[in-house]
């Protein structure tokens, strides 16, 4: 698959990720043709200013928001749709989408 084909796959599952959920790196790519993990992050990194990708509701593995420069942001939104963080900063795993 061609990487552009790949890149908009990836967004059309992440714009799918319902308000109040989330999802992993890991669990987008398995569902896209040929990415991994890494190219999901990647992908969330390099959106286009102004987008309205939900990138917030992607968080690692661990169901942790990854750290990087807008990880108090992503936290932000998070609560904001009423995704609570435990005292190790895990979101419950009843949250995670699919």
């Amino acid at each position: 698959m061609a990487s552009r084909e790949r890149l908009e796959q990836i967004y059309t599952i992440v714009a799918q990720i319902p308000v109040g959920r989330v999802t992993t790196y890991g669990r987008v790519a398995t569902m896209t043709d040929g990415a991994t993990a890494r190219m999901v992050g990647s992908a969330m990194r390099h959106l286009p200013a102004g987008n309205q990708l939900p990138w917030h509701r992607v968080i690692n593995a661990s169901r942790r928001v990854a750290d990087h420069g807008g990880a108090a942001r992503q936290r932000d939104k998070l609560r904001a749709e009423g995704v609570v963080f435990d005292e190790r900063g895990r979101v419950d795993a009843a949250l995670l989408w699919p």
